[in-house]
């Protein structure tokens, strides 16, 4: 009698000592993954607006100037060897004129929105961990006494 009692007692304080752990374990997971969801969703010019500005004026001012240059010397020589290839234009088609203009403005479009291509990104990939975020801490809330 005296040990049955003894037992229940000894199981009731496990089973409660595990179940404030465990309930205390799911709260603190589900705090730091909002903790986590709200650091890695912050936008850049949230996170540190100084450096955001300053790769922003060099992108702007020193990367697509020099990607822009590139950009001509390679059109450039892409039109000469497209032009030589063909005997100086005797045995060309209009297609092919039309196709190096095509694949240059496209080029240029490319290169001029570069920045605005990367931010796209990032707010892409900010929305899906917002999402995500979300889901997560909606699906790991346990209910230890259910």
């Amino acid at each position: 009698m005296i040990l049955d009692w003894l037992e229940e007692w000894f199981k009731g304080v496990l089973i409660d000592g595990i179940t404030s752990n465990l309930t205390g374990l799911f709260d603190t997971v589900n705090g730091k993954v909002g903790e986590i969801a709200a650091d890695v969703g912050a936008t850049p010019q949230d996170w540190n607006s100084g450096v955001f500005n300053m790769l922003r004026s060099l992108s702007e001012t020193v990367i697509v100037p020099i990607a822009g240059a590139i950009l001509a010397l390679i059109m450039c020589y892409e039109l000469i060897q497209l032009i030589a290839e063909r005997n100086s234009m005797h045995d060309m088609d209009s297609w092919m004129l039309f196709r190096w203009v095509f694949k240059s403005a496209a080029a240029i479009i490319l290169v001029s929105n570069t920045w605005n291509i990367v931010m796209g990104v990032f707010d892409l990939t900010q929305s899906v961990v917002n999402q995500s975020a979300g889901v997560i801490i909606g699906n790991t809330s346990i209910d230890i006494t259910a």
